[in-house]
Formats: C-alpha cells, sequence, structure tokens
C-alpha cells in the first residue's frame, strides 16, 4: 500500500518528496514491508512490527497522509486495560470513546486521527459496515462517529463493491478524514455508491469476484472532486446524521386504574412501559413528541433529563430507490402456470 501510494503521488508530482512510515503487527507481512523498503533503497522511509493500539512506534509522530486497511472485526480484548487506561488520559488516543471488544476499528481511526499534522492531514481508511451503524446513542462507537462529524471532520465515505478481497466477501467503505475540508465542504459529509463500478474476474480468487478497472477509479474520483449530488451521490448536513434518544414514560396503575404518584405528586413511571424515541437534531423534540406521540399514549411525559445524543450512517437508506410490486394478477399468471407445469409432472410421474 505504502510503495504504490507513493508511486501514484510522485505520477502527479515526480518533483515530490515522499517519505513512508508504517506499522504491522503480522511478522510476515512485516518482513514483506522492511525487505520492499530495503530493497527499494528507501532512505529515510521507516516500517515497524508490533501493535498500533498498545505498542505506538511512532509516539508523537505527525503525517500529512493516512491510509490504513484494518482487519474486520478485530478483538482488542487482550490489550483492554492498557487501551482503557489511554481512553481515560485526556491526552490519549482514544478520548472520543471506545468500542465494543469485539471490533477494533474505530480505534484504528483514532488512532490515525491522533498523528495528523495540524496544518492539515488527510486520512482514508477501509471498514466494513459495522462502524457506520452499530452502537447506541451514548456508546461507544456512537460516540466516537459524533466527536469525528461534530469536530467536521468527516469529509466523505465510499461504498465500494462487494466481492473485492481475498478472505472475504462482505460491503466495504472507504471513510476519508481530513482537518483541512476546503470552504465549499465544510458542515457537509458527502456519501458515493460505487456498489456497481466494478468488473467480473474472469476466475475466482478466493472470495475475490470482482475488481475495479482504472475507469472506475476515475469515475469514483471525478464524482469525489465535483462534489455534486445525483445517482450516486449524496451530500448531507453534518446534523443530519445526528439524532436525540428520548425517553417516554407512563405512570403506573392501580388496580382501579388510578395513576400511582410519587411523594412529591408526580406520577410513578411504569418501568414496563417505558418506551424511546429516536428524534432528528433537526427537529424539534416537543413539537415531535405532541405530534407522533402524545395522539397515541395521551398520559405519556418525557423524561428529558435521559436525553442521549447519538449519530449513525444508514447508507442503504440514503440510496434506497422504490421498486414496483408486482401486481396481483402478475402473481395469479405465475401460479397458474406452475400449477399447470405441476400437474403435467405429475401425469408423466403417474405414467411411469
Amino acid at each position: 500500500m505504502l510503495t504504490i501510494a507513493k508511486e501514484h503521488i510522485q505520477g502527479i508530482n515526480p518533483e515530490a518528496d515522499v517519505f513512508m512510515f508504517g506499522q504491522e503487527i503480522n511478522d510476515q507481512t512485516y518482513a514483506i514491508a522492511k525487505s520492499d523498503f530495503l530493497v527499494t533503497g528507501e532512505a529515510g522511509s521507516e516500517v515497524k512490527l508490533g501493535s498500533s493500539f498498545s505498542q505506538d512506534q511512532f509516539r508523537g509522530e505527525r503525517f500529512d497522509f493516512m491510509l490504513s486497511n484494518p482487519p474486520f472485526g478485530v478483538s482488542w480484548k487482550k490489550e483492554k486495560s492498557f487501551i482503557d487506561e489511554e481512553a481515560r488520559n485526556p491526552h490519549g488516543r482514544f478520548i472520543a470513546g471506545t468500542p465494543r471488544t469485539s471490533d477494533g476499528a474505530l480505534l484504528f481511526l483514532q488512532h490515525m486521527i491522533s498523528k495528523r499534522e495540524s496544518r492539515g492531514s488527510r486520512i482514508a481508511i477501509i471498514f466494513n459496515g459495522s462502524p457506520l451503524f452499530t452502537g447506541d446513542a451514548g456508546g461507544g462507537e456512537s460516540n466516537i462517529r459524533r466527536w469525528i462529524i461534530e469536530n467536521d471532520w468527516l469529509e466523505a465515505i465510499v461504498a465500494m463493491p462487494t466481492e473485492l478481497f481475498y478472505n472475504t466477501g462482505i460491503a466495504t467503505y472507504i471513510w476519508i478524514v481530513t482537518n483541512r475540508k476546503p470552504d465549499h465542504r465544510r458542515g457537509k459529509v458527502q456519501l458515493i455508491n460505487a456498489v456497481d463500478f466494478c468488473e467480473k474476474m474472469r476466475k475466482s480468487l478466493g472470495n475475490k469476484r470482482n475488481y475495479i478497472t482504472d475507469a472506475h477509479i476515475q469515475q469514483i474520483t471525478d464524482l469525489y472532486t465535483a462534489f455534486e449530488p445525483g445517482e450516486k451521490v449524496r451530500i448531507f448536513d453534518n446534523e443530519d446524521f445526528g439524532y436525540v434518544k428520548v425517553r417516554v414514560e407512563r405512570p403506573e396503575r392501580d388496580e382501579n386504574g388510578n395513576i400511582v404518584r410519587k411523594r412529591d405528586g408526580s406520577p410513578k413511571p411504569h418501568t414496563s412501559l417505558r418506551d424511546y424515541e429516536r428524534v432528528p437534531l433537526k427537529v424539534d423534540v416537543d413539537e415531535y413528541f405532541e405530534r407522533e406521540v402524545r395522539p397515541h399514549v395521551p398520559d405519556a411525559w418525557m423524561d428529558r433529563d435521559a436525553d442521549k445524543v447519538g449519530y449513525e450512517i444508514n447508507f442503504t437508506r440514503y440510496f434506497y430507490q422504490y421498486e414496483r410490486l408486482r401486481s396481483v394478477d402478475e402473481i395469479t399468471r405465475d401460479i397458474l402456470a406452475l400449477d399447470a407445469e405441476t400437474e403435467g409432472l405429475l401425469k408423466q410421474v403417474m405414467e411411469v
């Protein structure tokens, strides 16, 4: 990834000085990368061995461009005590929070964010779908998304075709994160749906059945740089991904149907009837409650002290296209045709 990135940069600007730095936990992959650096005479470049979480080999370093393809669904249980301690450090890498221990994807992104240059850096990282939406409001993943989006660092997400990798066929997404957004992108996030931008391979290689051509890469790049909404592009305000999770209470009642009250006279909430509403940040919560909740449960009220703000990116919903359902007549015709075909087959079997 590093050497190809360098070739690409120098293809644009042959005069650019490019120094590469990388860290790899797998011994074999590290040895290959190290050998590549040595063979190509990469003076000033370094690749180091160790876990990026608990053995940061570039502590205090800053970089202009960063890219990563971290393992999907990697557990960080063995490093939990170290990571939790750093998350409590106001100057640590994981101050936004920690995700569930079964998936450290958003820890990798926080690690990279901690290494940005103050003058501006750009990050590209490949994720599966999990970091887009897992985690409830107030939870680790949601808080990390909130931290990134509210700081206006998330620039774009590109949905890639499935079956691009040798060891998995799942859907993947490229997140582009930066602290140097141009003026026309500030406060905005661009989503690009590139799931159809691929060709089928003549012969599969493991789970890899698709590949992206140079023409597809150019298409994606053109959509990204144009920054215009269209069939394959949606542009949202940062706040469009946020919501308030509001607790809705209903009163406990005695055997006569009377509301049970606490000592201060307020109704005692019935915990088994407790519910939650997710109200978009751009919507007034009180108006939403009166419009969507009160008509159905007139005795309900909101406990606003329990409000939690959450963020999620429901990529599929933003690009959903309605497909007309088949008519009853069409379905009936198909059923009758199958019926006739089945009857003919039964007659052939009986004759035999």
